[in-house]
């Protein structure tokens, strides 16, 4: 349940897998194009190579897991709010989650975080049975709802605590994980088959990893995949986090530059990173390496994204720094297309509150110092950073991404 606002812009049949088949439905044709063009952009185009995984999500009604009000904007590559405070997960993360765990048609799958119910439904697709735990009541009645109304026979949702998994129905070949625990829970690797693959992103609340874990020997083997970013979780595990952030005093992380992930060399405390390479520079104004974002299409997303914590009755604004560069800079298709630093502020609810943004930066020019103010938003509890060419073409650098945080005068 991935938390996400700004990202990229952007068969009538349902297959049968494994035995299983759900009524054909007739849809209407913009959101077969629409879906078609979401795949393609969003997921072909970022690298998706499994071709079981590219079709089901090419034949997955997305639009049926949103509310009615949020449909126009199904096959966009972001998250929506589903209620409770959760989203669905943007189909690009829905996709490298599935394509990392393998599924094959005989497996039996438990999926820990039911959400909408759209990543069971694209697992329903592929594999023989998916059992799926949701602890929010409203949003697992709701889910099961839908995937009846679709005759998804071979998912199974129940209300529950997903991390004591569903111990009557295991061992399972694969689990997947769309909630971010701060360690991979004890009877998730007990209930995994000897040889089972798990994905699950880990870590502190605003700073995760997605890993794949194989079981090996009674233990698991992980492999670091991305930084990524899902929202909050809902019960005692959330509750009982050791690492907490502190939303009065918000700060960047990794904004040197300077922490990657070997395997994939992702910088780390950055999601979502779109035509970035982390590269050595000599005259780089923090560290050993600079962010540059490169792009050659105007309209394709270039960036990195970061989300934090920050209570609007605690802090007032914030004050940004940022060095930057600029070779061959130009604006993309629409006026928001242009090389900045956007903040998006939104309240408990994760509705937005407005952005405030720092360039445009274009054309071409050596390193530069840029220091701003930001206003915090008096009902702000979460912030997201978008920085990079967004859309726009050229190439862009970027180092030595400072916060600091001013207290409200008068707290409430």
């Amino acid at each position: 349940m991935f938390h996400l606002r700004r990202i990229a812009r952007v068969s009538v049949w349902f297959t049968m897998v494994a035995g299983m088949h759900r009524l054909p439905a007739a849809e209407p044709p913009h959101f077969v194009a629409a879906r078609h063009r979401m795949v393609a952009e969003k997921v072909v185009a970022e690298g998706i190579t499994n071709q079981r995984v590219i079709e089901v999500l090419r034949n997955t009604p997305r639009h049926e897991f949103v509310p009615k009000h949020l449909r126009d904007q199904a096959y966009e590559d972001m998250a929506l709010p589903i209620g409770e405070g959760q989203t669905i997960s943007p189909p690009f993360v829905v996709a490298f989650m599935t394509q990392a765990l393998d599924p094959a048609p005989t497996d039996r799958v438990l999926e820990i975080g039911t959400g909408s119910g759209y990543q069971a439904a694209i697992l329903g697709g592929l594999v023989r049975e998916v059992y799926t735990i949701e602890i929010v009541p409203s949003l697992g009645r709701s889910a099961r709802r839908t995937l009846e109304r679709l005759r998804y026979k071979n998912v199974f949702p129940r209300i529950g605590d997903g991390f004591a998994g569903w111990p009557e129905h295991a061992p399972f070949d694969k689990i997947i994980v769309t909630c971010s625990p701060e360690n991979v829970p004890r009877p998730l690797v007990e209930q995994l088959k000897e040889g089972g693959r798990m994905v699950v992103p880990v870590g502190e609340r605003y700073q995760q990893t997605l890993y794949l874990y194989r079981k090996e020997e009674g233990r698991l083997k992980e492999e670091a995949l991305l930084p990524t970013l899902f929202v909050p979780m809902t019960g005692t595990a959330e509750d009982k986090r050791e690492v907490l952030p502190d939303a009065s005093r918000p700060m960047i992380a990794n904004g040197s530059f300077e922490s990657f992930l070997l395997e994939s060399r992702k910088a780390t405390g950055w999601h979502y990173q779109r035509q970035l390479s982390l590269v050595e520079d000599s005259r780089a104004p923090a560290g050993k390496y600079v962010a540059t974002f490169s792009n050659q299409r105007a309209g394709l997303p270039s960036q990195a994204l970061q989300g934090m914590a920050v209570d609007g009755r605690e802090v007032e604004a914030l004050g940004i720094r940022i060095w930057v560069r600029c070779r061959g800079a130009r604006p993309g298709i629409t006026r928001h297309d242009v090389p900045s630093f956007t903040i998006a502020f939104y309240d408990r609810r994760r509705a937005p509150l407005g952005m405030s943004s720092i360039g445009p930066w274009l054309g071409t020019f050596d390193w530069e110092q840029v220091v701003q103010r930001v206003e915090v938003p008096l009902k702000a509890r979460e912030a997201i950073i978008h920085v990079g060419l967004l859309g726009a073409t050229g190439e862009l650098s970027i180092d030595g991404l400072w916060m600091e945080a001013y207290p409200r005068r008068g707290r409430r």
